[in-house]
């Protein structure tokens, strides 16, 4: 009786020590981790862009242009499309206070569906009015069918 004690002591000390975690993990907010003295201020001159209506198989590009309203250089560190039908690209290096910037995104509707879409593209900046933002984008891909059909009738 003593050993089943002793072995059923051993094996709860066992499971209590082997569940806790020897090295603590630290996990930092991404806002704390920013460099707060480099932040700057920004302004979306298009945060919402509508391409309108085009045929299956286009590919177009949606432009979003921001203004650095601060007293320190605006950097972009980071744009990600929402999905893989969307290839985004940014302004590269320092942009001035004053200046205006841009995102973009190819959009490739043979990676998409017929119909509405809403797509987005995440944005990471230095700014202390948000750091990041997520900018929409919205049109209507006709079927590659209706398109011919609309183009016979004229």
């Amino acid at each position: 009786m003593k050993t089943f004690f002793g072995i059923l002591t051993v094996l709860a000390l066992l499971v209590m020590f082997a569940c806790k975690n020897p090295s603590p993990v630290v996990h930092l907010n991404p806002y704390s981790a920013a460099d707060s003295t480099n932040f700057t201020e920004i302004e979306w001159l298009d945060s919402i862009v509508n391409f309108g209506t085009m045929p299956m198989g286009e590919t177009k590009v949606v432009t979003f242009r921001m203004r650095n309203i601060g007293t320190k250089p605006l950097t972009i560190s980071n744009v990600q499309a929402g999905c893989g039908c969307t290839v985004p690209d940014f302004t590269k290096g320092a942009i001035a206070p004053g200046a205006v910037g841009f995102v973009s995104g190819s959009f490739d509707s043979n990676k998409a569906h017929p119909g509405e879409v809403r797509k987005s593209i995440f944005v990471t900046t230095n700014t202390k009015n948000g750091i990041n933002k997520t900018l929409i984008f919205t049109g209507i891909i006709e079927a590659a069918n209706a398109a011919t059909n609309s183009s016979k009738k004229l």
